[in-house]
């Protein structure tokens, strides 16, 4: 049994992951009074986790850490509906093998990250088991009947969609089915605690007030049961992090680049890089207070680099270090494990502005011929001109680099 640490709120609090609570105070006090079970759902949507999702994971981990008992949901059920909080649109339907497949993706991932085997072992469970076969009737008399329409349709994570018509109500089933887990994880592991990212604030609160609803468990009143919730992963700017020029900013490295990966966070706003080492690292707040204000740009670095230690490994995390640290200083351009992309092009010589426009490192003509006039690109380490033509059976590989931050490879088949 791993030792009880009491002081969990501390840390959550001091590293800035305490957003919201149900219940403030009584999940202070029971975080510092012995151990607990608590609960992170994550739902199978993709066959990936995203930042958004490793950034929840590290709040679980803090728990977890200091004694806690944690139970990790993968929503076999609940993905075959999608979460319909501040979605401007219905999404797009799984069938029950895509679920079940990402599920088993996903649950190898979580292998990775969260402590499955040592002396306080997560517990990994999937809705699925206890919704699916669920009849309809049953369910809506067991649990519909304590929802009231009126209160759901005005939670905030409704509202954009109203404005745009409306919510279907296969949708709103959405938040039954999340807030009945609670209740499930709560008879089956005496589970007191959901945890999550901000924009599951609205179905956490339904999970908490239906538990008061359904109060009798064995004859006995239920325990208070609390939501906490952690911020969403935003910049400084209220941008969420994780898009990239590619899309979502994915954990497995066959979607996201190591290289990727490490670019994006090195590449933040100087603003949010206290922040983040906050979150992503265990070091003392003095000293990430004291190595921000004296050398943003290590301290940076350190960042990108912890992040990346985190996610890919400490191994591929030197790498990348490495390869960056090469690329702005013009060395070793062919051995780094950029992002690439593979063309096949049957012509023997290629413009610079098609070459652009085809590896899609610009999004049209115009912006590639507007950053070349600009000398904002440089192949193969040397400064672009409009008249450039490519030789492409003397260069089979070509590093592409727009503006001081973005590389690509490209390999001409």
């Amino acid at each position: 049994m791993k030792e009880f640490k009491n002081n969990a709120f501390d840390i959550l609090l001091e590293r800035g992951f305490v957003f919201q609570a149900t219940h403030l105070e009584e999940t202070k006090k029971l975080l510092e009074s012995g151990p607990i079970t608590f609960y992170l759902g994550i739902d199978p949507t993709a066959d990936d986790l995203h930042i958004g999702h490793f950034f929840a994971l590290q709040m679980f981990k803090i728990l977890q850490d200091c004694g806690h008992r944690g139970v990790l949901l993968v929503g076999g059920a609940t993905a075959m509906i999608g979460d319909p909080s501040f979605k401007s649109d219905m999404r797009k339907l799984l069938t029950r093998e895509e679920v079940d497949r990402n599920v088993r993706e996903i649950n190898s991932i979580l292998h990775r990250f969260i402590d499955v085997d040592g002396d306080n072992p997560a517990i990994i469970v999937n809705n699925a088991d206890w919704i699916r076969e669920k009849g309809f009737v049953d369910f809506m008399r067991t649990v519909g009947i304590h929802f009231n329409v009126a209160q759901m349709l005005s939670a905030d994570a409704y509202k954009k969609r109203l404005e745009q018509g409306g919510l279907t109500f296969f949708e709103m089933s959405y938040m039954l089915m999340q807030a009945f887990d609670f209740v499930h994880l709560n008879d089956t592991f005496d589970c007191v605690l959901e945890i999550g990212g901000s924009d599951q604030w609205g179905n956490i609160i339904a999970g908490v007030d239906l538990s008061r609803k359904m109060a009798n468990k064995d004859g006995e009143n239920r325990p208070l049961m609390m939501g906490l919730t952690c911020p969403l992963l935003t910049n400084a700017n209220g941008v969420k992090m994780g898009k990239t020029e590619k899309g979502t900013l994915w954990v497995s490295r066959e979607k996201s680049s190591s290289f990727e990966f490490f670019q994006h966070f090195v590449n933040c706003l100087d603003e949010d890089v206290e922040r983040l080492l906050r979150f992503f690292t265990k070091l003392p707040i003095s000293e990430i207070e004291t190595m921000c204000k004296e050398n943003i740009v290590e301290a940076k670095k350190l960042m990108a680099f912890e992040v990346t230690k985190l996610v890919h490994g400490e191994e591929e995390a030197i790498k990348v270090l490495k390869t960056s640290e090469e690329l702005f200083t013009n060395k070793g351009l062919s051995e780094t494990n950029m992002p690439s992309i593979e063309l096949e092009i049957e012509q023997e010589s290629i413009s610079i502005i098609d070459l652009l426009t085809i590896s899609k490192l610009t999004i049209s003509k115009s912006e590639a011929r507007r950053l070349v006039e600009q000398n904002g690109i440089e192949v193969n380490g040397r400064r672009a001109k409009l008249e450039d033509l490519i030789n492409l059976k003397e260069n089979k590989e070509i590093i592409l680099k727009k503006g001081k931050k973005t590389f690509l490879k490209v390999l001409i088949k």
